[in-house]
C-alpha cells in the first residue's frame, strides 16, 4: 500500500496515493539471461520479476547462515589483507 498525501482544490479535498515501491531496471547478458531462465524452472515460476524476488529471498538466507558468513568474512579478511599490502587485483 502507498503512502498517501491530501491536498485541498477549492471546496474539494483530493486524496493521492504515492507509490513508494521502487522500479529497478535491470541489464542481463546471455549467460545471466541462462541462470534465470533455468532458475524459473527450477522455481516452476513464470514471471521473471517474481523469480527474481525469490532468488533475492533464497540468496539472503544462504548468505545469512552462519556458516556462509564465516566464509564471506574469510574472503572479505583475504582482500582487506591484500589491499593493505598493496596488492589491488589478485591473479592466479
Amino acid at each position: 500500500m502507498g503512502e498517501g498525501v491530501m491536498r485541498i482544490e477549492g471546496d474539494h479535498i483530493v486524496s493521492e496515493v504515492k507509490d513508494i515501491n521502487e522500479v529497478i531496471p535491470i541489464r542481463l547478458n546471455e549467460q545471466e539471461k541462462a541462470l534465470l531462465k533455468d532458475a524459473k524452472r527450477i522455481l516452476e515460476q513464470p514471471k521473471d520479476s517474481t523469480a527474481l524476488k525469490q532468488l533475492v529471498a533464497l540468496g539472503y538466507k544462504c548468505i545469512k547462515k552462519p556458516e556462509s558468513e564465516e566464509l564471506l568474512e574469510l574472503v572479505f579478511a583475504n582482500k582487506r589483507k591484500n589491499k593493505r599490502s598493496g596488492i589491488i587485483e589478485f591473479e592466479v
